[in-house]
């Protein structure tokens, strides 16, 4: 199966693809830190928010990629198991590799300040920035692969997919929404990195995005299983 991730993402790189969605992360990055430096905590959860729709469509495109044939060849080589999670670990590798530029890029530009006293440690800071990409990156992955050729089979129903699952996710993720907890909590760890984050807050959300990601990649592959 390692080689089938590697094949993947090697398409992903070579066929130049990859070049779209770095592109507008970065530039996402470069709007969102625009306005001055902010507390590292805080400006990591807005930027994970901003980063899910990247992340999402980052996960679309990898999943394209291949050709139909050879999707469907090495589906009958490998079984689909295999298949369908060689695909999302690539996907999800590559997520990876967007939210290390993420963690990095705001002390590149200077757009945050420092720890002070009475902060959080600065490597405090930056694992709280990780767990907050990653939860985001864990839902991406999945409406990434909700919305992949392989499911829609057409471009406009991919799309159409893609739009619906950020735009729900942005839109009932907003406080005082009806309900919340329809869509991953992307939106809702922006709002404890605001403030002070308690450990139970951080297992509550953590639990929520795993879980919201098991029922939807669950839904990946049984859906998958009904397709040629």
């Amino acid at each position: 199966m390692s080689a089938l991730v590697r094949m993947r993402l090697a398409g992903f790189l070579r066929t130049g693809r990859a070049l779209a969605p770095v592109l507008a992360g970065l530039l996402t990055l470069g709007v969102l830190y625009g306005g001055g430096p902010a507390r590292p905590a805080e400006a990591y959860g807005v930027s994970a928010v901003v980063l899910f729709p990247v992340l999402a469509w980052q996960a679309k495109i990898l999943l394209d990629v291949e050709p139909d044939v050879q999707r469907r060849l090495a589906r009958v080589l490998v079984g689909p198991t295999r298949d369908q999670a060689a695909g999302l670990l690539a996907a999800m590798v590559a997520g990876v590799g967007t939210v290390l530029v993420a963690l990095g890029f705001p002390w590149l530009v200077g757009a945050v300040t420092m720890p002070g006293p009475g902060d959080l440690p600065l490597a405090t800071v930056l694992a709280l920035g990780l767990w907050a990409h990653l939860l985001a990156l864990l839902p991406a992955v999945a409406w990434g692969a909700l919305a992949s050729r392989a499911l829609t089979r057409t471009a406009g129903y991919g799309v159409a997919v893609l739009a619906v699952g950020v735009v729900g996710t942005l839109a009932l993720g907003l406080r005082g929404s009806v309900a919340p907890w329809l869509v991953p909590p992307v939106l809702a760890t922006a709002r404890a990195l605001a403030g002070s984050l308690p450990a139970g807050t951080a297992l509550l959300l953590s639990g929520w995005a795993l879980a919201w990601a098991g029922v939807a990649l669950t839904g990946y592959a049984w859906w998958r299983r009904t397709r040629p």
